[in-house]
């Protein structure tokens, strides 16, 4: 069972999963969707420090409850195109996954954190204030035209949040 918690602010997202840390070890929740959620977490927003990592992985969660996404988080991190069971270069929701590159982190507090949160998002039932329901991002610096049919909710870091409308 999770326990819910409102974050009104990020920083009191940070003061949780600290002092969450010693709990999180015997969690219950699928390895598997854990590592599918701290690999996005960490190649998607591993720049943007905590805030932005825990960010995106609410907004992956929110995609799980979302019926018009897959109903697991591997499934929603790895929807694409794909062609002979592989993922078609640059046609998957989330970049990384799709970018040809192999999954290996190589900034080791970076991958610490990724699953510290990906642990805390699967275990725990967290609701970042100003992005309840948002369901896409993107970085700031790029105007995908799908933005214009979503509702801006805010920009944390270097990425913008949207919601649908």
């Amino acid at each position: 069972m999770t326990s819910g918690v409102r974050v009104s602010t990020l920083s009191s997202a940070a003061a949780l999963l600290m002092s969450m840390q010693p709990a999180l070890a015997e969690d219950g929740s699928s390895g598997r969707e854990r590592l599918c959620l701290a690999e996005a977490v960490y190649y998607e927003a591993r720049a943007e420090g905590w805030r932005g990592m825990v960010a995106v992985g609410v907004v992956i969660q929110n995609r799980v409850k979302n019926s018009r996404y897959p109903s697991d988080i591997c499934g929603v991190v790895r929807q694409g195109r794909y062609r002979n069971g592989n993922p078609v270069k640059h046609q998957c929701q989330f970049s990384y996954y799709c970018d040809g590159k192999p999954e290996r982190p190589a900034e080791q507090d970076a991958w610490t954190m990724a699953q510290d949160i990906a642990t805390l998002l699967t275990t725990t039932s967290v609701v970042v204030a100003g992005i309840e329901d948002a369901t896409h991002y993107h970085a700031a610096w790029v105007q995908p035209s799908w933005s214009t049919r979503l509702e801006k909710r805010q920009q944390i870091g270097g990425h913008i949040f949207y919601a649908q409308k």
